[in-house]
């Protein structure tokens, strides 16, 4: 069984998100509920934290330089120099971001959910680097892991109150349909929350109250379960300079007494091959 190391010793809140900036050779990787975007750098092991102003969702590397920012009131561009500005402004009282993706065309695909976890509260919804926004789904609860399969012809999604991972159909537009469950996580197992799809076209999927990351075939098949120290496992992102290393948050809310790790960005080494992550292409 592969071993898990500590990469980042942390007591974030909810730890969420982590994604590769190859440009940068850095793991980014955000606090939710603490309002901060973290980057790690696993050959120097130097970190930087940034605060932000409201509780930030997803933070994706921007092809330019700088980040996109799935933000409580929607979703803003922060430059290079540390300017922002926003893409696209919907404040709802109630809601916040989740996650978040870029997909294979540089497009962003944003999620929402409601503070209180009100069924049905939430969205996933499209943006162009231009800032046109579709909202695909408006009917969702808790909006979390989004992927796509190597040739961009499937995309993989959950809200996690279902229990499932489900999948849908791309066309060559890169929009879905045909949304159908890939794997449902039994009862007792813990919440499917974030995911990412590896080279061989399986999907990782990090278990809410399931302390592990288990990986799905593309059929849909239970392939491997790697458990972890902490039970509030949140995401997870190949990283590294081959992509090899699978990077796991973790969270501390709502625990009553958290173990140690909690909190904290984990990486288990080797554990596969990722596929490259597109920048945001605005």
């Amino acid at each position: 069984m592969t071993a898990y190391e500590i990469a980042v010793r942390e007591q974030a809140a909810l730890g969420e998100g982590p994604t590769w900036d190859a440009a940068a050779g850095r793991l980014i990787w955000i606090d939710i509920l603490g309002s901060r975007v973290h980057t790690y750098d696993p050959a120097s092991g130097r970190r930087t934290v940034t605060v932000t102003e409201q509780h930030v969702g997803a933070a994706k590397p921007r092809a330019g330089g700088g980040l996109v920012l799935n933000l409580r009131d929607g979703v803003g561009l922060r430059d290079a120099d540390g300017g922002f500005r926003w893409l696209h402004h919907e404040p709802v009282p109630g809601r916040r971001a989740n996650d978040a993706a870029v997909a294979p065309d540089g497009s962003l695909w944003a999620g929402t959910m409601r503070y209180d976890e009100a069924p049905g509260g939430g969205t996933l919804s499209h943006l162009t680097p231009d800032g046109t926004v579709r909202t695909v789904l408006d009917d969702v609860t808790v909006s979390n892991g989004i992927g796509w399969s190597p040739d961009g012809r499937l995309m993989y999604y959950i809200d996690s109150p279902t229990r499932r991972v489900d999948v849908f159909d791309v066309d060559d537009d890169g929009q879905p349909s045909n949304r159908r469950p890939l794997a449902t996580i039994e009862d007792g197992a813990g919440f499917p929350d974030g995911l990412t799809v590896d080279a061989d076209g399986c999907v990782w999927v990090a278990l809410w109250d399931g302390g592990a990351v288990r990986r799905y075939t593309p059929n849909g098949d239970l392939d491997r379960v790697i458990p972890l120290p902490a039970p509030r496992v949140t995401a997870c992102a190949f990283g590294g300079p081959d992509l090899t290393d699978l990077y796991v948050t973790t969270a501390r809310t709502g625990l009553e007494a958290p173990p140690p790790l909690s909190g904290s960005l984990l990486v288990i080494p080797g554990a596969g091959k990722g596929l490259e992550q597109r920048a945001f292409a605005g």
